[in-house]
């Protein structure tokens, strides 16, 4: 596989389970997986979207200086457009995953919060018609 990991935006979300965020980054969102070094590491795509899952045990997880250990969790997120947040809603509700609030609309569009397995934050925002 070509490496064109220069051209795409990395995020990196602590997990609390490295398998568990793949399955719901795969199954749900339509992420693929680039690496999978379970259960530290794992490194999934969707688009120019890099999203790198490190698990308690990954070098991302050791304790700072001062004491403090990385978590998952949090209001920082990772923004989905989609077409029809209605039917994104219903599909992920009926695939029992969770959500922190309801579809909000804004001048800019709709959004909600989805929450994955260890409480990270993905916004699914559908545009307003322009």
């Amino acid at each position: 596989m070509a490496d064109n990991s220069a051209e795409m935006v990395s995020v990196r979300y602590m997990v609390a389970d490295v398998e568990a965020a793949i399955d719901f980054y795969t199954k749900h969102l339509g992420f693929t997986v680039r690496m999978n070094a379970a259960p530290a590491f794992a490194d999934v795509v969707r688009g120019q979207l890099r999203l790198l899952l490190s698990g308690p045990t990954s070098s991302a997880g050791r304790p700072m200086p001062d004491g403090a250990v990385p978590a998952p969790g949090g209001w920082n997120r990772i923004h989905l457009i989609v077409s029809d947040i209605a039917a994104e809603v219903d599909r992920l509700r009926a695939a029992g995953l969770t959500f922190r609030n309801d579809i909000v609309i804004g001048p800019g569009g709709q959004q909600i919060l989805l929450e994955d397995p260890s409480g990270n934050v993905v916004e699914l925002f559908q545009p307003a018609d322009t």
